[in-house]
């Protein structure tokens, strides 16, 4: 009696330790447990700006599966496994962050994570051009700190954006790795669902880590808008991706072109390939290398482009509308603070748009944040006049003094906080309480602006997101200042590796043989 009454003990810690009777058991098999975690920026050491801790908007607990769409009640996925997540943080691109933001957001991360161990699996959320100040590697941090949490054994998938950098940090504590196949990134969130589709299906399957991890660093640093997949040779050598990871044996493959507005060792193209297969995981990774290498002089910019003066020329000639000039040195989606003043100052002197009978011309945007206190005082309709821009990047001009009729207020705005439309003669100029992005049809027509009967709309932004894109009647990048000035060549690297395409272009053929890189249980970093 009391070997069975021991026996019947066991059994139901057995059953208790297994998840008996929980929401971790799924039509009698159980649920793997698998966190959700990740920080994202892109950060431009040539710009001055600081990003802070509030800049990622971080999410926690239910708000972090809100974020993915895949991840709805009643979905497939959501279903999948027991999801817990830590904490996400996305920040519009921008500078260098600083310690202090990073270490308060990584110490809540870990904290979270502690929290909940052991997990099966992480979905590590990432971009891959964080610069924090003091680092080199900010993801290998970050990555190895959250392997010294939840150890070696639990199998992380990365998601990245293919303008992410892959040290060997990253690559070997990462079991799992993919990125973005589209730029523009329309297929965002699709590659997220695939780096967590790669995670189940490993975990659910028994596999577990894949055996082989190849990769190739190519000396190759190309802004994103030259290396579009809306154009060749971008376009050709994406679509090879898919294909490649589909092979049997195969897990996953990669082509990332690398953050160029960083100067860090780790900037430049990258490889990676992961699967069960040695040899095909070898040659798959050194096949897409060598497309890549080999069609490196092909790449060209996705639009024409030309200096400020010769755009505004353009769209000034121009019958097709609205014409849109592309404020590339200054895009906040890039990395640059988005208050550089030089753009606006310049054509605001430029007499065609001087008189009340000009072209309607919309600007998106400058941050002001002494103008929109102003113009919140006194109430649409009214004249307001204050300084805009140039608190963070002043380089190439001082903050500009704009004078004008308030047209309209937005308040609530998740990133400006304040949009306010300032009405100078037939010029509607977007001034924000902080730096946001205009990249969707609705950011104008929210403000009550029509962008398509414009004549000529300029947005800071490089190459045209979609609905820019589609509504646009002719387009051109002009060439302005800013903290990620399109000219690399002109940039003041000192620390990238060199020789380096196209800053060295006649240079010698790379060594672009794969190698493979250790495996998470495996990996001893460099101390």
């Amino acid at each position: 009696m009391r070997y069975l009454f021991s026996l019947l003990i066991i059994m139901s810690l057995f059953l208790y330790a297994c998840g008996s009777g929980s929401d971790s058991k799924s039509n009698g098999k159980s649920k793997p447990k698998i966190a959700i975690a990740g920080l994202g920026i892109e950060s431009s050491t040539f710009s001055p700006a600081i990003t802070e801790a509030a800049a990622f908007h971080p999410r926690r607990g239910e708000e972090v599966l809100g974020y993915y769409p895949f991840f709805d009640e009643g979905s497939e996925l959501r279903a999948a496994a027991e999801w817990i997540p830590a904490l996400i943080g996305k920040s519009l691109p921008g500078g260098a962050v600083s310690r202090e933001a990073y270490e308060s957001l990584v110490t809540e991360l870990l904290d979270s994570l502690k929290k909940n161990l052991p997990y099966d699996g992480l979905f590590f959320d990432i971009h891959g051009a964080m610069s924090v100040v003091g680092m080199d590697d900010a993801e290998g941090d970050l990555i190895t700190r959250i392997r010294e949490v939840i150890g070696t054994g639990t199998v992380i998938s990365t998601s990245m954006d293919l303008h992410g950098n892959v040290t060997e940090t990253l690559a070997a504590y990462s079991d799992l790795i993919t990125c973005y196949r589209m730029a523009p990134h329309e297929d965002a969130m699709e590659s997220k669902q695939r780096a967590v589709r790669n995670l189940l299906e490993r975990i659910q399957s028994g596999k577990g880590k894949p055996a082989y991890k190849a990769s190739i660093a190519i000396p190759i640093l190309l802004p994103g808008e030259q290396t579009s997949t809306r154009i060749e040779p971008g376009k050709s050598l994406y679509a090879e991706v898919g294909p490649a990871a589909d092979q049997e044996g195969i897990v996953d493959a990669a082509i990332w072109m690398g953050y160029p507005w960083a100067d860090e060792p780790r900037n430049h193209a990258q490889v990676v390939v992961v699967g069960d297969d040695e040899g095909k995981v070898r040659t798959t990774a050194e096949s897409l290398a060598r497309k890549f290498w080999d069609a490196r002089c092909e790449f060209d910019f996705v639009a024409p482009t030309a200096s400020l003066d010769e755009a505004i020329a353009m769209a000034l000639r121009s019958k097709k509308k609205p014409y849109v000039i592309s404020d590339t040195g200054d895009n906040p989606t890039a990395g640059g603070a988005g208050d550089v003043t030089k753009t606006l100052t310049d054509v605001l002197s430029n007499p065609a748009f001087k008189s009340p009978n000009g072209p309607t011309f919309i600007y998106a945007s400058i941050p002001g944040p002494e103008l929109v206190e102003k113009a919140l005082q006194v109430g649409v309709g009214q004249a307001v006049e204050g300084y805009v821009g140039a608190m963070v990047d002043d380089r190439f001009a001082p903050p500009l003094k704009l004078k004008g009729t308030v047209y309209f207020i937005k308040e609530g705005d998740r990133n400006a906080e304040v949009e306010v439309v300032l009405k100078i003669n037939n010029n509607y100029i977007i001034v924000t309480k902080k730096r946001k992005p205009y990249h969707k049809e609705h950011d104008f027509t929210d403000l009550d602006l029509q962008p398509r009967k414009a004549d000529i709309l300029m947005v800071k932004i490089g190459y045209l997101e979609p609905e820019l894109y589609n509504l646009r009647g002719d387009w051109v990048m002009a060439l302005t200042a800013g903290g990620v000035d399109q000219n690399l060549v002109e940039l003041p690297y000192k620390r990238i590796q060199r020789p380096m395409f196209p800053l060295d272009k006649d240079m010698e053929d790379p060594d672009l043989t794969a190698k493979l890189v250790p495996l998470s249980h495996q990996y001893r970093p460099n101390k």
